[in-house]
C-alpha cells in the first residue's frame, strides 16, 4: 500500500537556459520516478513553471518528457494535487483534463495520518507586501484574464515571461531574515490547531519546531532539489540532487 506523501514547490521551469532546462527537467522526472514506488500523492506548492500561461487551444511549448512522466505516475492511481503559485497561477483546465491532476487556486486544509495540514504557496504573506496582493487580485481576477486572453498568444507569453521575470527579482529582493511574515503566520496556524503548515516561495529550506507542530518551508528545484516527506507521522525535509557532486543523495538535510 502506498503510503508516502510528497511536497515539492517552486521548480521554475523555463527560468534558465536551454542545456540547464533540460538537465533541471531530466532531474525532476527522475525524482517522479522514484517516489512512484510508494507515493499515496504528491504535492505541487506552486510555482512548478517560471510563468504559465494557458489560452483555449493554445500552451506554451515543450515538456514532453516531464508530462509523459506525470501522465504515469497518474495512472499508477498516484494522486497529483497542484497549488497556484505567483509564477503558474494562470491555468486553465490543461492539467485537469490532460493528466486528472487537482487543482486548487487558494490555501488547501487537510487531514493526512490523522494530523492537520494547512498548505499554502505563501505568496502576499511577506511584510510590506501590499503592492503585490493588490497586483494578485487583478492578475486573478476573472475579467482581466478574459481581456488578456484576446492577445495573440506569441505576445501574451512573452509578456508572461517578462512579469514573471520581475515578479522573481522582486521577491528575490525580499529579506527573510529579520521579520519572516511567511514564518509568523505559519506560527499563528500552528496555535490554531494545525500540526503541519507547508509553503514554498521563500526558496530557502526550512524546518521550525512549535509545541510540537511544525512550519515547513520546502526550498526549490533551483539551488537545493529539495522535497517534503510525510510518512507515518513524521516529516522530513530531503534533498534529492546535490549540483555540486552532480548525483542523486536523497539524504535528510533538516
Amino acid at each position: 500500500m502506498n503510503s508516502g506523501y510528497y511536497f515539492i514547490s517552486d521548480v521554475h521551469l523555463n527560468l534558465k537556459g536551454f542545456e540547464a532546462e533540460k538537465i533541471q527537467e531530466q532531474i525532476l522526472i527522475d525524482f517522479f520516478d522514484y517516489v512512484k514506488t510508494d507515493a499515496a500523492e504528491i504535492f505541487i506548492v506552486g510555482d512548478l513553471f517560471d510563468f504559465w500561461i494557458e489560452y483555449k487551444y493554445v500552451v506554451p511549448k515543450g515538456y514532453y518528457k516531464l508530462f509523459t512522466k506525470i501522465s504515469e505516475v497518474v495512472n499508477k492511481n498516484i494522486k497529483i494535487t497542484y497549488l497556484a503559485g505567483n509564477h503558474d497561477f494562470w491555468r486553465g483546465t490543461y492539467f485537469s483534463d490532460e493528466f486528472g491532476i487537482t487543482i486548487i487556486d487558494k490555501n488547501l486544509e487537510r487531514q493526512i495520518n490523522g494530523k492537520k495540514f494547512f498548505i499554502s504557496h505563501g505568496d502576499g504573506l511577506a511584510y510590506k507586501d501590499t503592492g503585490y496582493r493588490i497586483m494578485k487580485k487583478i492578475l486573478r481576477n476573472k475579467i482581466s484574464q478574459k481581456l488578456y486572453s484576446v492577445i495573440h498568444p506569441d505576445l501574451g507569453i512573452w509578456l508572461a515571461k517578462r512579469t514573471s521575470s520581475t515578479s522573481r527579482t522582486y521577491t528575490g529582493q525580499k529579506d527573510y531574515s529579520r521579520r519572516d511574515g511567511l514564518k509568523d503566520f505559519a506560527v499563528k496556524k500552528i496555535a490554531s490547531g494545525f500540526d503541519f503548515v507547508i509553503m514554498g516561495h521563500r526558496h530557502k529550506p526550512l524546518k521550525v519546531e512549535d509545541n510540537g507542530s511544525y512550519y515547513i518551508n520546502l526550498g526549490d528545484w533551483i539551488d537545493d532539489f529539495s522535497y517534503g516527506l510525510f510518512k507515518g507521522e513524521e516529516f522530513k525535509l530531503m534533498k534529492f540532487f546535490d549540483l555540486e557532486r552532480k548525483e542523486v543523495v536523497n539524504e535528510e538535510i533538516i
